[in-house]
């Protein structure tokens, strides 16, 4: 199901953000490597394009093979990502800031963006949709950031001290510690996903951040923010294709 987005001259104006660098380790050159047919990438450029609500959709990258596959796909590739920023310990924060600057150095100006990672190629473009509905919504947020509730409880965690464990979170209570507790009895807990996240320009400009402090949670449902980073994910993801359990966007 399509969710509408309709627009008028006081809307914000938004730009995608596409980070694919050239250096991946876990699944080399996974950004173009061939999913159903098509190079990973392709599958959020479309979404990001057919969403209807970016003024344009942008590609970082350090690789030209990545920016020629991007372009041939329909994004921008602009300006190349220095390799001092595209290493794989690089913040977010430091291409995000590069993107922007460059990008209002030649005139062009957003109010916000939006981080769409590669890796989660389910995302359609009704989910980019409704989270931006989210986002224009809510008054006094500085961004929007996927999550969905965490599979592996952090409070069944620990860290390893010598030959000794210690509970990652000691915040449960003594009479019923959570690491010996029912997934069903602990608090919930969501993580972050790559599917997507929405920010205004002025909070990574000015901050220094993505995020912000006040942020605005974006539940995805079933594979939206399903993310391809190990060989693992990706017969996973290429199982699910297959086998018609999950539809990838229409990348032409």
């Amino acid at each position: 199901m399509v969710v509408v987005v309709t627009k008028d001259s006081t809307d914000p104006s938004i730009v995608a953000l596409i980070p694919a660098r050239g250096g991946s380790k876990r699944v080399p050159r996974k950004n173009i490597r061939p999913l159903a047919g098509h190079p990973l990438i392709a599958y959020t450029i479309s979404a990001a394009r057919r969403s209807g609500i970016f003024s344009a959709v942008v590609v970082s990258t350090d690789d030209e093979e990545i920016a020629e596959a991007a372009r041939s796909r329909g994004a921008e590739v602009p300006f190349m990502r220095p390799a001092g920023i595209a290493g794989e310990k690089s913040p977010d924060i430091e291409w995000v800031d590069h993107a922007l600057r460059n990008l209002a150095a030649n005139g062009r100006h957003f109010d916000c963006f939006s981080i769409l990672r590669p890796t989660s190629p389910c995302r359609q473009p009704e989910t980019i949709q409704r989270a931006w509905n989210a986002f224009r919504s809510e008054d006094g947020i500085d961004s929007l950031r996927a999550v969905e509730k965490c599979a592996q409880h952090p409070g069944k965690m620990w860290v390893i001290r010598g030959n000794r464990m210690l509970p990652l979170l000691p915040l449960s209570p003594e009479e019923q510690p959570w690491h010996s507790s029912q997934y069903q009895a602990l608090p919930e807990v969501y993580v972050q996903n790559a599917s997507l996240e929405i920010a205004w320009t002025r909070i990574a400009l000015e901050q220094k951040t993505i995020a912000g402090n006040v942020i605005l949670p974006f539940l995805t449902t079933e594979a939206e923010g399903l993310d391809v980073n190990t060989e693992y994910d990706w017969n996973y993801v290429e199982h699910l294709v297959n086998t018609g359990v999950v539809t990838l966007p229409d990348p032409v």
